[in-house]
C-alpha cells in the first residue's frame, strides 16, 4: 500500500504519516516498507492513470507491504488508528486466504487437468484400435469365370 493510501484510512496527511514513520524507522525494515525509486513511480501512475499535471507529490512515495501496514498503525495513537489497524488486519487476513484458495483450486485444477490429459490418450488409443474394426469388411475375391490352368496362379 502506498503511504498516502494508509495517510488516508488513519485520517492523518502523508506528510505527518511519513514523519511518524520517520522517526519509528527502526520498525520498518526493507521488508515491511521502502522508497519507490522514479522508474517504479513512473510505472505506478502510468498503471492507475494518475496525472502528470499540477500538484501531486514532491517525494517518491513510501510503499509498505502487510508486514508494514500492521506496523504503521501501531505508531500512530488516534482512535482512527486503533480501528483502521484492526481493519488493515482483517484486510489482509482476509486477502490471504482467498490467495491460498485460488491456488488450492488452481492446484485441484492441474490436478483434473492431469487427468483429462491421461484419459485423452488412452482415449486416443482405443479409437485406434476400434477405426479399423468399423471398416466394412474387404470384399472376398470373385472366382474368375472360365477355365484356367493351374501355372498362372
Amino acid at each position: 500500500m502506498l503511504d498516502s493510501d494508509l495517510a488516508l484510512l488513519y485520517e492523518v496527511t502523508t506528510g505527518n504519516f511519513n514523519k511518524a514513520v520517520s522517526r519509528n524507522a527502526a520498525r520498518f525494515p526493507k521488508e515491511f516498507s521502502f522508497v519507490l525509486n522514479r522508474e517504479e513511480l513512473a510505472n505506478l501512475i502510468f498503471q492507475i492513470g494518475t496525472s502528470r499535471g499540477h500538484g501531486g507529490r514532491r517525494k517518491l512515495p513510501r510503499v509498505f507491504t502487510e508486514h508494514g501496514a500492521i506496523m504503521a498503525a501501531t505508531i500512530l495513537n488516534s482512535e482512527r488508528a486503533v480501528a483502521m489497524s484492526v481493519y488493515v488486519v482483517r484486510a489482509f487476513v482476509n486477502m490471504r486466504q482467498e490467495f491460498l484458495a485460488n491456488a488450492a483450486l488452481e492446484t485441484r485444477l492441474e490436478k483434473i487437468e492431469k487427468t483429462l490429459l491421461s484419459h485423452d490418450v488412452a482415449l486416443r488409443d482405443v479409437i485406434q484400435k476400434l477405426r479399423p474394426l468399423l471398416l466394412p469388411p474387404p470384399d472376398p475375391p470373385k472366382p474368375r469365370i472360365g477355365f484356367h490352368s493351374a501355372q498362372k496362379k
